[in-house]
């Protein structure tokens, strides 16, 4: 390989490494209220992250009867009842949660994002939305949660690599799919808990391996077995789907809906992706430089998994 080329494919890796090493892997920019119903129909509120620039950048609206009065809220004797709508959401935060806490104790998390900016309340913590638009709600977040999760994302493409689109690509989409839908059911019902700091730093080493591998020539078990190496991490994936997913708020009338239909968005935003693969690569082949691009790009994906990496075990380790 001549000089001029390699320096060439190398600062092309170090651009996309600096490009995306501020990128939060998934982590959504969440902006969270939290709400406490003091009397009947009276309460006190306040944004808890961030709160200067979240109050530039979000405004609730409340529902109609109810005066805000900062950090009071007034409703009077029907309660809050109504829409509850934050407008900005989409801009400087993709996702706005709202925790209250009602009159008889109970806790309730709302989530609001671009799809859904707002929120029928019905004065207490009965969550009466039917199935169906749980099931609307949910699918969104579950497409919202994979296109902005850019570690997940880059596990999808480091697999692309891998295995090409041939028929093993099936198979190892599926494996992937029904591991992390296993840890994510699992954890969502409460039967397995890990701490995030660890399973965040695992999933950024799987993406080191996988397009390790990818850059490979050898048989190696990944090679030759690609379904069995992204179910195993598959399963660590949907643990960090379940973070996620704890962070949103599940409604507990309709939890096997909810974690049906988030399962249901994950996956229609992954197949969109590879989709969106497939089609670039039908497109590109023809052109001679496009083949080359493939060792560049795998070193920036394993380069920004690597810088992920020791961040996430600096973290864990301090």
């Amino acid at each position: 390989m001549k000089l001029g080329l390699l320096l060439r494919r190398l600062i092309a890796a170090m651009l996309l490494v600096l490009g995306m090493g501020q990128v939060s892997a998934h982590e959504l920019t969440i902006a969270e209220m939290e709400m406490r119903e003091t009397s009947r129909g009276e309460f006190t509120w306040q944004w808890t992250a961030r709160e200067r620039a979240t109050q530039r950048d979000l405004n609730p609206v409340w529902p109609a009867g109810c005066t805000a009065e900062p950090p009071l809220l007034h409703c009077g004797p029907n309660g809050l009842t109504g829409v509850l709508q934050v407008e900005g959401v989409g801009k400087g935060y993709s996702v706005a949660i709202v925790k209250i806490r009602w009159l008889d104790g109970q806790t309730r998390v709302y989530t609001l994002t671009t799809a859904q900016p707002a929120v029928h309340l019905f004065g207490t913590a009965d969550d009466q939305r039917g199935m169906g638009e749980i099931a609307s709600a949910y699918t969104v977040l579950g497409i919202e949660h994979i296109l902005t999760g850019t570690d997940h994302l880059l596990f999808v493409v480091s697999l692309l690599f891998l295995v090409g689109f041939n028929r093993r690509l099936v198979w190892t989409i599926t494996a992937f799919t029904a591991a992390h839908s296993i840890t994510l059911a699992l954890s969502a019902f409460g039967l397995l808990a890990l701490r995030p700091p660890p399973v965040e730093a695992t999933i950024a080493l799987s993406i080191m391996l996988v397009a390790g591998e990818a850059l490979g020539k050898q048989a190696t078990l990944s090679r030759r077995w690609p379904a069995l190496v992204a179910f195993l991490f598959g399963l660590v994936h949907g643990l960090g789907f379940a973070g996620a997913l704890k962070q949103i708020g599940m409604p507990e009338n309709h939890l096997p809906v909810a974690l049906l239909t988030f399962n249901v968005g994950v996956e229609i935003g992954q197949l969109g992706v590879v989709l969106l693969a497939w089609v670039l690569c039908k497109t590109l082949a023809p052109w001679p430089s496009f083949a080359k691009a493939r060792t560049p790009a795998l070193y920036g994906i394993g380069s920004v998994a690597m810088y992920w990496a020791s961040g996430r075990i600096w973290a864990i380790l301090t």
